[in-house]
């Protein structure tokens, strides 16, 4: 009995999907979050890498400012910049931005 492996577009749908389900839970969560508890949060971890803690550098990569962790070699994104660097960098990254964006 042979057993098929999933294709590269299932296994792109279902990333979709998780993707897609993540970001609908987390808007959730966000939206029941009082405002002060939100700035109380802001203040506790911003630029602290969300892996190890420790404080976030922000570096330049291909023109776009990116935060990176020098303690546990993280590497983390803001809004936009996964897509901007898709645009510098083609091939393999725009397919991931492809996922995120559920494009």
């Amino acid at each position: 009995m042979t057993t098929e492996r999933p294709s590269a577009s299932e296994n792109e749908y279902f990333a979709r999907q998780e993707a897609e389900r993540r970001r609908v839970k987390a808007l959730e969560a966000q939206r029941g979050m009082e405002q002060a508890e939100r700035e109380r949060l802001k203040a506790l971890y911003y630029l602290r890498c969300p892996k190890c803690g420790m404080a976030l550098e922000t570096v330049t990569l291909h023109g776009v400012e990116i935060d990176r962790c020098y303690s546990c070699n993280g590497t983390w994104l803001d809004e936009g910049e996964l897509e901007q660097l898709a645009e510098t960098e083609p091939g393999i990254l725009k397919k991931l931005v492809g996922v995120f964006r559920g494009g």
